[in-house]
């Protein structure tokens, strides 16, 4: 395929991905301007009865109206959630970039989603590399792939360059990750929080790999069912394996949560001449139930 037809094909996609975004949105006000309704309707029944009745019952309705239409607005904001968090697990970076670039609102909606999805976890695991580099030397330079709301950047005394496709920080570096404005080998802490997404997600971390100095430090949280092999997921061993092909060192690794596991991993101090091919595992998408 020449780059005329690539070109096209990409222009097809976008128009595709607008297309879904806006019958998404139309149906989200058609069903709550239609929720609304039924709430009037229901009101003006209520006028049919005694004052005192009235009184009572429209203040139980004005409350349950209120929970009704909020219920619903969460309902229609989660299956938008859901579209474009699929969209991010099936698509390259590239792609993502472009899709946000196309409609920056969307990147508003699917953070929002994402943090009540987060609301249910136990635990998060940005807080435990929060800790993690407490329990390290300040001065140790980090970049932060795939950095959301920057709450990395913002919990420690550390130097962080924080990554995402899109800005809503003035801290927040808006790029392409497999394709960052730092220099080699100039940091010491590189993180991929639930942010190894894209189809092409190697080339995020042969981007880590290019800017971490040697003995810099590479790590992972992902959601633990994208490594259960049980279920279609990675083999843990086989992902290891492929990023120490990649030229580093495996440190250890943390199963003990229930919803994500923690990959520690160190940048080798001699890298061999030799470019070696790297077999990588296929990650499967994380896709979020309807709750």
């Amino acid at each position: 395929m020449n780059d005329k037809e690539s070109s096209k094909k990409r222009k097809r996609a976008r128009r595709r991905d607008r297309a879904q975004n806006e019958k998404l949105k139309l149906s989200s006000e058609k069903e709550t301007a239609s929720a609304a309704e039924r709430i009037d309707e229901d009101e003006e029944e209520s006028t049919k009865t005694s004052a005192s009745a009235k009184r009572i019952k429209s203040q139980g309705q004005l409350s349950n109206s209120s929970s009704f239409l909020a219920k619903m607005k969460a309902k229609l904001s989660g299956g938008h959630f859901r579209m474009i968090n699929e969209k991010l697990y099936t698509c390259t970076g590239k792609e993502a970039l472009e899709y946000f670039n196309d409609d920056p609102t969307l990147f508003d909606t699917y953070h929002s989603g994402y943090q009540e999805q987060m609301s249910h976890w136990p635990e998060l695991p940005v807080n435990i590399i929060i800790k993690w580099l407490k329990d390290h030397s300040p001065s140790l330079v980090v970049a932060d792939f795939g950095c959301g709301d920057a709450r990395l950047a913002k919990n420690v005394k550390n130097k962080v360059f924080s990554f995402d496709l899109i800005s809503k920080d003035p801290s927040v570096i808006s790029c392409d990750m497999s394709n960052t404005p730092l220099g080699s080998s100039s940091v010491d802490v590189a993180v991929f929080c639930l942010s190894l997404m894209g189809t092409n997600f190697p080339s995020y971390l042969r981007e880590a790999h290019r800017i971490l100095k040697p003995s810099g430090w590479l790590l992972i949280a992902e959601v633990k069912s994208r490594f259960d092999s049980t279920t279609g997921g990675a083999d843990p061993k086989t992902f290891t394996k492929a990023v120490c092909d990649l030229g580093f060192t495996s440190v250890s690794k943390d199963f003990s949560n229930k919803m994500f596991i923690l990959f520690y991993f160190k940048k080798k101090e001699e890298q061999s001449s030799k470019k070696k091919e790297v077999e990588w595992p296929q990650l499967k998408p994380c896709l979020y139930k309807r709750r």
